[in-house]
């Protein structure tokens, strides 16, 4: 079976290698010296001290709703993992949907102002794909109304724009490092405060409230182990050969696909992308699920992210005013087989079956 992702694994024998400091150290969790060394080194990738690593791509979501004192209403995408969601609920805020750019994918900047009530507190939004907000004028918005902002960059590790990472912008800024993603951890993620008194308290929730025996505010275990920090040390240094090797494969994609398949990659000014993941929209939902269908009979395991609309979400309580492009898309869309190991061979053979089935 081909599976949508594949995670990528290092040499074992250098997992094994970073992870024997940890076993000769006897220090395997608590802030442990691979912890830092990975911490370090992602602060030095994305080029901002202020970045703590943590236990998944969920809670660091949480830590920042509740480090930026929000307790009403955020604006948020419909379309997205449903942590994003998730996170908002229950940190016991109300999720106001905004419908979705059509072009890419992303919370609609300009359709953001006319949700905002005397209730709003913070936009949360998603760089979906990987792919760029319109972070400018989402950040005017925010300054006109007083409001805090919160970037779920969990795709966007790697991804550049005008030659940041997309992990530099906002109040706050979180990524995910699940085995999914193009950098990962087995599980882990990350956050990175844009002020110094954000990533004090950030740095506190993360270990309970507390340093050493002194207890100074509500926290969570947002901590992770040697064993996820040597799995993202093994991994770090082929960070840009996984890259490169999935535009690859995307750019297989693109010349092979038939053209009344929707790929949603175009020009952005200033931006460089870390090819996470490789979406198309069809004219239907049953044309959609005809190809999913067809290369499911050939071994060959597609997602469809995201779906559903999460507006649409019956147990979500909050402010559900209908997105159409977010509904309608999130019925169309499919993403194909990415990762830094599928052979060239296989991407031309699906780019054959969905072009043989929409004959």
């Amino acid at each position: 079976m081909i599976n949508v992702t594949q995670t990528y694994l290092p040499p074992f024998e250098d997992y094994v290698s970073i992870l024997k400091r940890a076993w000769e150290n006897k220090w395997i969790t608590n802030n442990g010296e691979l912890v830092q060394e990975l911490e370090s080194k992602l602060k030095d990738e994305i080029r901002n001290p202020q970045l703590l690593f943590c236990t998944n791509g969920t809670i660091v979501l949480q830590m920042a709703i509740k480090a930026l004192g929000i307790t009403k209403e955020i604006i948020t995408t419909p379309f997205s993992y449903v942590a994003t969601t998730n996170a908002i609920v229950w940190e016991k805020c109300t999720p106001v949907f905004v419908d979705i750019d059509p072009l890419t994918f992303c919370i609609d900047a300009n359709k953001i102002e006319e949700k905002i009530s005397d209730k709003t507190e913070a936009i949360l939004a998603t760089h979906v794909y990987g792919f760029p907000c319109e972070i400018e004028k989402i950040e005017a918005i925010a300054k006109k109304h007083n409001l805090k902002v919160i970037y779920d960059a969990a795709h966007a590790f790697g991804c550049l724009y005008k030659g940041s990472s997309l992990l530099n912008y906002g109040d706050i800024a979180t990524c995910s490092f699940h085995a999914t993603k193009i950098f990962h951890t087995v599980e882990g993620g990350c956050i990175v405060a844009h002020s110094d008194d954000t990533f004090k308290k950030l740095t506190l929730y993360r270990s309970f409230g507390h340093i050493a025996d002194d207890y100074f505010t509500v926290g969570v275990n947002g901590k992770n182990s040697e064993f996820h920090a040597a799995m993202g040390l093994a991994v770090f240094p082929h960070l840009q050969e996984i890259i490169k090797e999935r535009k690859r494969v995307t750019d297989i994609y693109n010349d092979g696909l038939p053209k009344q398949v929707r790929k949603p990659f175009f020009d952005y000014v200033d931006f460089e992308y870390n090819y996470s993941y490789y979406p198309v929209i069809f004219e239907s939902e049953d044309e959609m699920l005809t190809v999913k269908n067809e290369l499911f009979k050939n071994e060959i395991n597609t997602r469809r992210y995201f779906y559903p609309s999460l507006n649409t979400l019956t147990h979500i309580t909050g402010v559900r005013d209908l997105c159409p492009i977010s509904e309608d898309y999130s019925k169309r869309v499919l993403c194909l087989p990415l990762y830094a190991e599928l052979s060239n061979q296989d991407a031309e053979r699906i780019c054959k079956i969905v072009s043989q089935t929409l004959a």
